[in-house]
């Protein structure tokens, strides 16, 4: 656990020191979250085992943590933005902040809503309605765990589709989807989720506007959209161009090892609470993210960390010539 914690915690106290004291800190906290970790990811000494073993499989104390410094992280930031802090501070601080609520808070909020307990469910769809983005609680759990690597799934990639294009399908099509298999489940009864996840979207939207007025509601409705896109980035990237086979009754065959992408680099999975293991995830939905494994040999492996293969991403053409071929075998 010593290294989750370093790792995630290191990154929240640099833009805690970074919004409050401002300095070297706000560029500090932009190299740690992106040149420090890809460097760390280098050093193989600093590799994590494929199987945790003796590593305690629990977590729930740091990821409740996490969840909580969200919020004053999050309106901390869309105070600096909104004031008349200095330029260059603020750009820093804004592009170091997404990358913390897409890659930490967005990693975490996603092992929360996995969570048995009833809180840390409701933690984890607090955090990601103050982004704007609530409805993913349900279009996670109730149509992409369920429909991953098939047709039916919004965020499952296909073969050759850009992540543009993916991008806009994606938010549409799981926003919808999610909506219709919480109202199957619900049939009318009690109030509908979405419900909830709008009216804490309005109450982010309204926090921010207490804080900087027209200026807060921007700065909130930026990060929220650059916090959104890395985890469509994710998603993107962990699925694409892999699907599952039909079985002879025309349902497809359950998921397995070979349906998701992997990266094994340890210092960027500490910092994303080893979100990069989804085949495990997918296979043992609950199990806490300490104890999550790669199996190289049945596991298709990304050539590189996830947050190189986002960057890598962004340009379709060299995503195309990196990843197709790969996709393919595993097809």
């Amino acid at each position: 656990m010593i290294r989750f914690a370093l790792a995630t915690l290191g990154m929240v106290a640099l833009l805690a020191l970074a919004m409050a004291v401002g300095g070297p800190f706000p560029t500090l906290a932009l190299v740690y979250v992106t040149v420090v970790v890809w460097a760390l990811d280098k050093i193989a000494a600093l590799a994590a085992p494929d199987v945790p073993g003796a590593e305690f499989p629990a977590g729930g104390g740091l990821s409740v943590a996490l969840g909580l410094l969200h919020f004053p992280l999050l309106y901390g930031g869309v105070a600096v933005l909104a004031s008349d802090a200095p330029g260059q501070d603020k750009v820093l601080i804004f592009l170091a902040l997404s990358l913390f609520l897409g890659q930490v808070s967005n990693s975490n909020a996603h092992e929360l809503i996995h969570r048995a307990g009833r809180w840390p469910r409701r933690l984890g769809v607090a955090v990601y309605a103050s982004v704007l983005f609530g409805h993913h609680a349900s279009a996670h759990v109730r149509v992409h765990h369920i429909h991953a690597a098939t047709d039916r799934d919004p965020n499952s990639a296909r073969l050759g589709e850009s992540w543009y294009a993916f991008a806009v399908r994606a938010w549409a099509g799981s926003l919808r989807a999610g909506y219709r298999a919480e109202s199957r489940l619900r049939q009318g009864r009690g109030l509908h989720p979405y419900a909830w996840y709008a009216g804490g979207a309005v109450l982010s939207l309204g926090i921010a506007a207490a804080i900087g007025g027209l200026a807060g509601i921007a700065a909130l409705l930026a990060l929220s959209v650059y916090a959104q896109a890395q985890l469509f980035l994710s998603d993107y990237v962990q699925h694409y161009g892999l699907r599952r086979r039909d079985g002879a009754s025309g349902k497809p065959e359950p998921v397995g090892p070979q349906h998701s992408w992997n990266a094994p680099q340890g210092a960027s999975s500490a910092l994303m609470l080893n979100a990069p293991r989804h085949s495990d995830h997918h296979a043992h939905p609950a199990r806490p993210y300490p104890g999550l494994q790669i199996d190289r040999e049945a596991m298709p492996i990304l050539p590189y960390s996830l947050p190189v293969m986002a960057c890598i991403a962004l340009v379709p053409p060299l995503w195309r010539r990196v990843m197709d071929r790969r996709a393919s075998r595993w097809a």
